[in-house]
């Protein structure tokens, strides 16, 4: 009997409420991570308003988080492909100092 990989392609149907495709629109992510997950909160802020609100709130196993990481790698690089190297501009608002852990470095993106 020959082995086929192509027998046990499984397919997933994936669906994308009308609202869910509309999107959020968020400027600023922030990452903490514990022993057993990553937590990626999406931030909107708003110019001269002190206060930011969670968007949405994303948590990954750690092999998901790698997973993300290398599809956003391999994505930025085909935009530049295409549209050229993305500028990195310095923040001109204030630093970015959030109170939160979760057992382990915060991080900023």
């Amino acid at each position: 009997m020959q082995n086929n990989n192509q027998d046990f392609e499984q397919q997933i149907n994936i669906e994308l409420s009308e609202e869910m495709a509309e999107g959020v629109y968020s400027n600023l992510a922030m990452i903490a991570h514990s022993n057993s997950e990553f937590i990626v909160d999406f931030i909107r802020l708003m110019p001269g308003v002190p206060k930011a609100k969670v968007k949405a709130r994303i948590i990954l196993t750690p092999e998901h988080a790698k997973r993300l990481l290398l599809a956003l790698n391999d994505n930025i690089r085909k935009y530049e492909e295409v549209h050229g190297t993305i500028q990195q501009t310095p923040d001109d608002g204030p630093s970015f100092n959030f109170p939160m852990s979760f057992g382990g470095p915060g991080g900023e993106a």
